[in-house]
C-alpha cells in the first residue's frame, strides 16, 4: 500500500471514529433520559423492551495499597505485559 492510499485509509479512518464518537455521545445522552425517566425503578417495561437500571457491586484489589502495605508480595504476584498502541494522530 503506499504512502496515498495509507493517508487516505487514515482520513477514512478518522472519519468513522468522528461518527462513532457522535453516536456513542446521543446514545448516552438517551440512556441519560431513560435512567432520569426511571428515576429509583430497578427495572421497567416499554412495550417490547424490558430496561434494568441496578446498582453492581465489585471488588478490587487495591494496587497502591498493596504495594505500600507488602510490596514484596505485589511484587511477586505483578505480571507485566507488552502490546503495540495503534494511535491515528
Amino acid at each position: 500500500m503506499s504512502i496515498n492510499e495509507i493517508e487516505a485509509k487514515a482520513r477514512e479512518l478518522r472519519q468513522l471514529q468522528a461518527l462513532i464518537e457522535e453516536a456513542q455521545a446521543e446514545a448516552e445522552t438517551i440512556k441519560d433520559a431513560i435512567k432520569a425517566a426511571m428515576g429509583d425503578s430497578e427495572s421497567i417495561q416499554a412495550g417490547e423492551y424490558k430496561i434494568t437500571w441496578k446498582a453492581v457491586t465489585s471488588s478490587r484489589i487495591d494496587t497502591t495499597a498493596l504495594k505500600k502495605a507488602l510490596p514484596d508480595v505485589a511484587e511477586r504476584f505483578t505480571k507485566e505485559t507488552t502490546t503495540r498502541r495503534f494511535c491515528v494522530a
